[in-house]
């Protein structure tokens, strides 16, 4: 290993800063995260090994995971996940029939919301759903007498999610998008012709025998792309909250899970083990995602 090591030094040369940074600041933190994950810490005093007690007190006794935690991130996940990837790849699609004078301007307009996040939430969404009359949506609403009183919507349980997931997938038109929507340029136009020939009568067929079989690898990369911004996700709730806690539970993420144990509680050995989790299910995620975009043998 050593000999070959010596041979092939230059590269290795060149690869070194980003397997250093990989190391440093990717591998370390997981496996550090991996170790506490089996003890219990607060910052201050020695890790103390307590085996899978953690694991066990989150599975039967940590009744806000189980009851809010994690079917809020199943439902965020599902809807702002593979609702949400549908409609950017329809999105996309659609945006590409566009002349070209006007494509970019289009896509533009599109993407842009991801690059003001915080802003975009802080600014525009808190208005929009303002509590009091002078809310976009409340004004909106009475205005053509949907309501006779303003609906608290940031305040209240019922639509907190909800809004959550529509605000993630305005904004989720990310770097995703644009990789799919350079993907259709491509797709051989060639290919077209001949499925015409070989029988298929609709752009729908087209989109299924053609384009998304050429597009795979843009595929994969913004399902990817979508997985992590899905389970990453955490911060939006306490944007919109205006609070480290959403009203009762109804906009709390496993990552909002990790940040209240970490941050607010200082039980670091208990949120480690809530990332491990967390970590386990983007690696099946991820896996899904290699099974139904990555290259099949033979292709």
């Amino acid at each position: 290993m050593l000999s070959t090591l010596w041979r092939q030094r230059l590269s290795f040369i060149f690869l070194a800063p980003f397997l250093i940074c990989f190391t440093l600041f990717i591998l370390v933190p997981v496996f550090m995260a991996m170790f506490m994950s089996f003890t219990t810490y607060d910052g201050f005093h020695t890790p103390k090994f307590v085996g899978f007690d953690n694991f066990i007190t989150l599975i039967t006794q940590d009744q806000i995971f189980m009851k809010y935690a994690l079917p809020n991130t199943i439902k965020f996940a599902f809807f702002v996940g593979p609702v949400g990837y549908a409609l950017t790849f329809f999105l996309a699609w659609l945006i590409y029939q566009l002349p070209k004078s006007i494509r970019d301007i289009v896509a533009l307009a599109i993407y842009a919301p991801s690059m003001v996040g915080g802003i975009a939430l802080t600014v525009v969404w808190q208005a929009a759903f303002s509590g009091d009359y002078v809310g976009y949506l409340n004004n909106f609403l009475m205005k053509f007498g949907f309501i006779n009183a303003p609906i608290l919507w940031l305040q209240s349980p019922d639509y907190f999610l909800n809004i959550m997931i529509v605000v993630t997938v305005w904004m989720g038109f990310n770097v995703g998008f644009l990789a799919m929507l350079a993907g259709f340029d491509t797709v051989n136009r060639e290919l077209y012709e001949a499925g015409r020939i070989d029988g298929i009568a609709n752009r729908l067929q087209e989109i299924y025998y053609i384009t998304v079989p050429s597009m795979k690898p843009q595929m994969l990369f913004s399902s990817v792309m979508a997985i992590v911004g899905t389970l990453k996700a955490g911060a939006i709730s306490s944007q919109l909250a205006g609070g480290p806690v959403s009203p009762q539970y109804s906009g709390h993420l496993i990552l909002n899970h990790v940040d209240d144990y970490a941050f607010q509680r200082y039980e670091l050995g208990y949120a480690s083990m809530v990332s491990i989790v967390l970590l386990v299910i983007s690696y099946f995620a991820m896996r899904l995602s290699y099974r139904l975009f990555g290259p099949k043998e033979g292709e």
